[in-house]
């Protein structure tokens, strides 16, 4: 079933309070095998629901570290894909920041846009994390899940 000799491989999966960067992911994932590195970059947005953002938190389950690793792991094996990095945020993160990050690659993009947008919807359903939005107007709210 898989081009070559190469096995889907998570080679990077956190839940982490430091800052994510994207080219990092994508690094991690690029190699000589692989046709197409495809991204997605999960970035604070100034508003939501129609209110500005003021600020952001994210709070997370003590389980968070391993359940991103679980999930990544239960959907890789789904697509011929080569290499994935994952990284979701925690704490407070300022707009225009990424809050969460996925990089794919593949012998063959479509592969790779399958299995980014996979991993984005499995995180955002099933990772314990919880999203505390305050907004301009002295409003807050809470989300469960990214």
């Amino acid at each position: 079933r898989w081009q070559g000799s190469l096995m889907p491989e998570l080679v990077y999966a956190v839940v982490t309070d430091a800052p994510v960067n994207i080219a990092e992911l994508s690094k991690l994932v690029t190699n000589p095998q692989s046709g197409a590195v495809v991204t997605f970059c999960g970035d604070v947005r100034n508003h939501d629901g129609g209110k500005e953002v003021a600020s952001l938190l994210y709070e997370i389950h003590p389980s968070a570290p391993e359940q991103i690793k679980l999930i990544a792991e239960s959907i890789i094996d789904r697509f011929e894909i080569e290499k994935v990095a994952v990284a979701h945020r925690y704490g407070n993160i300022a707009i225009g920041e990424t809050a969460f990050a996925v990089a794919v690659s593949a012998a063959h993009r479509q592969a790779a846009f399958d299995a980014c947008s996979a991993i984005v919807d499995e995180v955002k359903a099933n990772l314990p994390i919880w999203k505390h939005q305050k907004f301009t107007d002295g409003t807050d709210q809470w989300v469960n899940c990214a």
